[in-house]
């Protein structure tokens, strides 16, 4: 989920705490798991600060050691090693306990967006991501608010809490149910397909749709259950040719391959150089596929610049490369 919604879910978490006998009876208690699992709930994305770097290492890394099993163990022994000092008076096991809730929560509710998490580190690195969730959600963060403006005015945060995360839960089921049908619905259409993945949007009755046979690959959506099928790409295996291999080696081109599971290609030549392009064909917007990965080289294959990451234009994409227009 966006950062927001995790700061909201902290916050809610902190007042469903309040149920718990022992937070409930202690302010300085209680206190402490708020600030606990506000700050639970968004220590697990602390690896965006990778971005600051290149977005080769942020697609690399994020949500992947950071939400890893030993890290869900890990955090909230930190976070309640630095927040007890400051409440001494507080349940020591309750504090982490509820900090325990908020980094566990963090990295499962993140399973839900398509983007996945890597959360069965180390026993297995595959990205776990159901798709069933955006990764902001305005309904999921809107009953957050308004649960929390109740609290302010006065509502038992407990119960507000308890009632608004049964309506989350329905809500994710249906969801998933809704994901299901518009499945079905793809599979009637394409009944070779290989592979299909379906992404959800802030639009509850709107997904995002990239399929594949052996010979095309199927980029389209589902608006009200009804899918179209928006563009279609002759499948062409990516050639072990020197430029594409060079290209490779590309850290941006790397961390894009690492990520994306369905992608088109293309490689230009031009006087002095070569360009290849990776194509992500997850995020088709307006009839443009926005998430790339670009890398030039010379004529001896050595890269001259490259870059991995969201444009929505080709003159934006030049300026990400340092192309000055004439």
């Amino acid at each position: 989920m966006d950062t927001g919604t995790h700061v909201v879910m902290g916050v809610a978490l902190g007042g469903l705490a309040t149920l718990d006998p022992v937070v409930a009876s202690s302010h300085v208690t209680a206190t402490s798991v708020l600030i606990a699992t506000i700050a639970g709930s968004q220590i697990p994305d602390i690896d965006t600060v990778l971005k600051l770097r290149n977005n080769a290492i942020y697609i690399r890394n994020h949500r992947g050691v950071t939400h890893s099993i030993p890290a869900v163990l890990l955090w909230p022994l930190v976070l309640t090693a630095v927040i007890y000092p400051f409440f001494p008076e507080a349940s020591l096991l309750h504090l982490w306990a509820w900090t325990f809730a908020a980094v566990f929560i963090h990295v499962f509710v993140d399973i839900f967006n398509a983007y996945g998490t890597q959360a069965l580190r180390p026993f297995n690195s595959k990205w776990l991501a159901l798709g069933v969730i955006n990764t902001f959600d305005p309904f999921i963060f809107a009953i957050h608010v308004l649960g929390i403006i109740a609290w302010i005015l006065g509502a038992d945060p407990g119960s507000t809490f308890l009632l608004m995360y049964i309506i989350v839960i329905a809500y994710y089921f249906k969801r998933y149910q809704t994901k299901k049908r518009v499945l079905v619905e793809v599979r009637a259409l394409i009944p070779d397909a290989q592979e299909i993945i379906i992404a959800p949007t802030m639009k509850f009755h709107q997904w995002r749709i990239a399929a594949m046979n052996k010979e095309i690959f199927f980029v389209g959506r589902s608006v009200d259950g009804k899918v179209e099928i928006l563009d279609r790409f002759k499948r062409i295996p990516v050639p072990k040719t020197p430029v594409i291999e060079a290209a490779k080696q590309d850290p941006n081109i790397s961390a894009f391959l690492s990520f994306s599971p369905v992608y088109r290609w293309e490689v230009d030549e031009y006087d002095d150089y070569y360009e290849v392009r990776f194509i992500d064909l997850r995020y088709r917007s307006n009839g443009h596929y926005p998430f790339v990965a670009v890398v030039q080289l010379d004529l001896d294959l050595k890269p001259i610049r490259s870059y991995t990451g969201w444009v929505f234009s080709e003159k934006k994409l030049r300026k990400k490369l340092g192309i000055v227009p004439n």
